[in-house]
């Protein structure tokens, strides 16, 4: 079975990077995928290929959609949880840029990453880079961290990212990366720390650090005044729960003295020794739903 559907293979492109973020497990916060979103978005990028999803996924644990038809609104139709491909070609970019956004596969791995790989190697991919978001004991006052890796001494500079000596429990973004290596295809890949009480809600803070370190290595600008103003408002949502909430307060700042300069970062709050915060992160999510219009 042809697992990859290529709608129309653009041609000439200019050395292409594969951006690609998978919700759930390796998207805390869901900072990477809403970074990759963002980029596609903001260079107008157009969907042409997509991974058929029959062979990848429980439906029962990833269920598709359905909605009305823009074109027939009394008919329905099914979205399935496919991993679609968009092209930017814009001229405000100095190489093309491919994204690609799914929920993380739960099934055959290994035939699911040669479907990217053939992907990349028909489009002439140049660097496959993923994006993703960890749990970790972090402060949210702080400038959100960033590690990751590169196959390339220049590109890990040029990336800025600390790197990780994680051991343990991988997802999809960590086999994806080694299969590509294997492949000799040039990767990287680059994560946002996320503060593990604040986890149950998005945060623009991380998708803006992950925007930015994203366009330093594309050697582009765009507008972010919608992220900036995003994140001014999740910053002053959480000063004003900090402010009303002793023991949240006094959890931030045991965070702040405890944070090192150079955090040794985990993949996963599932994997390290988090203390308990079940308690804030209700409270927390509670404020910020009433902080919502109607």
């Amino acid at each position: 079975m042809d697992h990859l559907t290529v709608h129309h293979l653009p041609e000439g492109l200019r050395r292409p990077i594969l951006i690609m973020a998978f919700p759930g497990w390796n998207d805390a916060a869901e900072a990477a995928s809403t970074a990759a979103r963002y980029l596609a978005t903001s260079f107008q990028a157009e969907k042409f290929a997509e991974i058929d999803p029959e062979e990848f996924y429980h439906f029962g644990l990833t269920r598709p959609l359905v909605r009305y038809k823009t074109d027939a609104p009394d008919e329905r139709e099914i979205v399935w949880p496919a991993t679609e491909f968009s092209v930017a070609r814009s001229s405000a970019l100095t190489r093309d840029v491919i994204v690609g956004v799914a929920a993380e596969p739960h099934l055959r791995w290994k035939t699911y990453c040669a479907a990217v790989i053939e992907l990349a190697r028909r489009c002439g991919v140049t660097l496959m880079l993923t994006l993703g978001a960890l749990l970790a004991e972090v402060p949210h006052t702080r400038p959100v961290r960033l590690s990751g890796t590169a196959t390339d001494p220049e590109l890990r500079t040029l990336i800025g990212a600390r790197p990780s000596r994680y051991e343990g429990p991988t997802g999809i973004v960590g086999v994806l990366n080694t299969v590509c290596r294997e492949q000799g295809l040039p990767t990287a890949s680059l994560w946002a720390n996320v503060p593990h009480y604040i986890s149950g809600i998005e945060n623009p803070k991380a998708t803006l650090a992950l925007v930015k370190r994203v366009l330093t290595l594309l050697s582009a600008t765009i507008d972010l005044g919608d992220l900036d103003e995003a994140v001014k408002q999740f910053d002053q949502n959480l000063a004003e729960i900090v402010s009303q909430n002793a023991k949240i307060a006094g959890y931030v700042q045991k965070l702040e003295r405890a944070a090192p300069d150079e955090e040794e970062a985990t993949e996963t709050a599932a994997q390290s020794e988090l203390p308990p915060a079940s308690e804030l992160v209700a409270e927390i999510e509670q404020f910020l739903r009433q902080q919502r219009p109607e």
